[in-house]
């Protein structure tokens, strides 16, 4: 075993939080997750051409990127960012009290932006506001005492700065639908979107996959040399497109996506190295997912810098925001989501008479994941065959097969979150 895996192994246990805590914001992410894809039935028409405007698909949007990847970024961060650094929390309080105000934050600006409501809107927006402002104190504590895991750190301080910068445009987007705060509302959706696509959660998944993924494929971490590299491209076509859509430049846009392509092609060549030389070649359905988000990720730029010049039809920018969203980024966490969770129940102590420890075979049922899966991919496909051919019909029919998948992977988290609630040694007060 790499001296990666057991570094982020070793005493892992004693820096673990109460397993209630991850799993709470895992559970939110899989009841969003469903939500969302109910938010696209519902409204298959306003889907395949949406651009920007209150209603139930900025609604799925917001379900999306806040309730289904933000909520998982979290709960896996407070996690695995103290088992990495080996820094425990100074307490777990503050990370309850991120739950309680993102989670029914979330829930209140959907319901605002699908009921075109402003000042419910702007109730949730201030409470998902407060909850990321304080995720990220907590987030920059932990990155500050880290020692060793340059890579992993660099990639977290650079999430942490975008974090700040899209939770000041969300709130400037918020207040702005009935104030007229801004000079230009779509261009600042546009930066908005990036800056937490591409930003805040791309980052994260960049940086997290320098330990994930050598860690379950047994395998020595990337160099620390070309991780930074492709550290530098992505920051700087972040930049570049941030700095493009307040500016309405399609030539920074597009320089941006050039940034953006060139850090995708270092990545993947990083994580191609990093699975050839692991122990485990076979990694499961799990890593099926990670692979097509992996193939996403560079096709996802490709119809960005497409849509920049109209080659991918009027509805182009709908296309780019479903393969950003709904398909590197989901298709990327679903797949890590299904590892991570049976993953931690089996480090989580048991209680007395409960048996011998797990494996993670014994921890959750496949068949779900399975469908889950198909669906996943069907789905993905239809809406953007819905989106191209401007088809709300193909839309409605593709988010019923997303929510069957979506329902699927629901089963699948409750089957080890029931068989957690009787197993596991009581949490300390």
């Amino acid at each position: 075993m790499s001296a990666l895996v057991a570094t982020f192994l070793g005493s892992a246990k004693s820096r673990l939080l109460p397993p209630s805590v991850p799993f709470r914001f895992f559970a939110a992410a899989v009841i969003f997750h469903v939500a969302v894809w109910v938010a696209l039935l519902l409204d298959p028409a306003g889907a395949v051409d949406f651009r920007m405007g209150l209603g139930l698909p900025l609604a799925a949007v917001h379900l999306l990127a806040l309730g289904v990847l933000t909520t998982t970024a979290i709960g896996a961060s407070v996690q695995l960012m103290p088992v990495a650094t080996r820094r425990a929390l100074h307490a777990v309080w503050p990370i309850k009290l991120v739950f309680w105000l993102t989670v029914p934050g979330i829930a209140v600006l959907a319901a605002g932006m699908a009921a075109a409501e402003t000042g419910v809107l702007v109730l949730g927006a201030a409470a998902v506001a407060a909850g990321l402002l304080l995720f990220a104190l907590i987030f920059a504590d932990n990155l500050r005492r880290a020692t060793g895991l340059p890579v992993l750190v660099a990639y977290g301080w650079s999430a942490w700065a975008a974090l700040l910068l899209l939770f000041g445009l969300g709130l400037a987007l918020a207040l702005d639908e009935r104030t007229w705060l801004l000079p230009d509302h779509g261009n600042a959706a546009l930066a908005h979107m990036l800056l937490g696509g591409f930003g805040f959660m791309g980052l994260l998944v960049l940086g997290f996959s320098h330990i994930l993924v050598p860690m379950f494929a047994l395998a020595v971490a990337p160099d620390k040399f070309p991780s930074l590299l492709v550290l530098a491209l992505a920051l700087a076509g972040l930049a570049l497109g941030a700095g493009g859509a307040l500016a309405a430049s399609r030539e920074l846009l597009a320089a941006a996506t050039l940034f953006g392509l060139a850090a995708a092609g270092g990545h993947l060549w990083l994580m191609r190295r990093v699975l050839t030389g692991g122990m485990r070649k076979r990694l499961g359905l799990s890593f099926v997912l990670v692979r097509a988000a992996w193939v996403l990720l560079p096709v996802t730029l490709a119809v960005g810098l497409a849509a920049l010049y109209g080659a991918v039809g009027a509805n182009g920018p709908t296309l780019f925001g479903l393969l950003l969203f709904g398909g590197w980024l989901l298709t990327f966490l679903l797949g890590i989501l299904q590892r991570i969770v049976p993953f931690l129940a089996s480090m989580f102590p048991l209680r007395p008479g409960a048996g011998p420890p797990r494996l993670l075979s014994d921890v959750a049922i496949s068949w779900p994941l399975k469908l889950h899966a198909a669906c996943h991919a069907l789905a993905l496909t239809g809406m953007a065959a819905a989106i191209v051919l401007d088809a709300p019909m193909l839309m409605r029919a593709a988010a019923a097969t997303g929510l069957a998948g979506a329902v699927s992977f629901a089963w699948f988290t409750t089957d080890v979150l029931r068989r957690l609630s009787w197993e596991l040694a009581p949490e300390k007060a």
